[in-house]
């Protein structure tokens, strides 16, 4: 199972947000670049990027910042956050990225996402984000009527190369991953999944592997990760 760890930039330093609040931060690396280099050494070999302006902006804003995360050797990168052109997207692998993170124009817009699963195979990733099983987009700003499921399943009829779940209630708070809902998402599709939200021990983790055999193929860490409260190294060892 891939531990994945996150980089969430805003204002060009990164950051983790307390549920997604913008006004509810704190920062963790000056220079984003020095967050890329540290997980590298602590052995990463994938990083999720979130651009939270981006997200909220409905485009792309650290685009120098993530040039330079893409470039570290030996790294593989996903860039999420306002990606919602064909330009857009196309601007993203020009950075160097592998693959991109689509979430409110998923929702918004099914032929988008299916001229992008055309354009780039493979590469494409749905973000889910949900409150109470129902999606949120628009950088969480916005909760719409639509089960998490049910946006699941036409994600991958629409070509969609994996998903991103995150329990938006979980993220930052350190409450445990939502093991429950995660599976629920797993069992709908049969692309992989990415669980996202709530990690805060290595308990988490090890609660998570078993899903591995569900469809579950890695999970994003963010807080507990740069509060410490277990190193990647212990991560990695949890699951291999």
């Amino acid at each position: 199972m891939l531990i994945i760890p996150a980089i969430d930039l805003k204002d060009g330093r990164c950051v983790r947000l307390f549920q997604g609040e913008m006004d509810k931060e704190t920062v963790y690396f000056d220079n984003p670049v020095d967050a890329a280099r540290y997980w590298v050494a602590e052995g990463a070999t994938f990083l999720h990027i979130v651009d939270l302006n981006g997200a909220v902006e409905g485009r792309p804003v650290h685009t120098q910042e993530v040039a330079a995360i893409a470039k570290q050797p030996g790294l593989s990168v996903e860039l999420g956050g306002g990606l919602r052109s064909v330009a857009a997207v196309k601007a993203a692998f020009e950075l160097g990225v592998d693959r991109v993170v689509i979430g409110t124009a998923a929702y918004d817009d099914t032929e988008f996402l299916r001229e992008l699963c055309g354009e780039f195979p493979g590469k494409i990733v749905v973000g889910i984000d949900a409150r109470q099983g129902k999606v949120a987009v628009k950088g969480w700003t916005e909760t719409t009527s639509m089960d998490a499921v049910e946006l699941a399943m036409r994600c991958e009829q629409d070509g969609a190369a994996r998903i991103i779940y995150t329990d938006i209630s979980r993220d930052g708070t350190s409450r445990g991953v939502n093991i429950e809902e995660t599976l629920k998402i797993a069992r709908a599709v049969q692309i992989p999944i990415i669980a996202s939200g709530g990690v805060a021990s290595l308990d988490d983790i090890r609660n998570l592997h078993p899903l591995e055999k569900a469809g579950v193929e890695g999970v994003i860490v963010g807080r507990a990760l740069y509060a410490v409260a277990f190193s990647l190294r212990d991560a990695l060892m949890a699951v291999n």
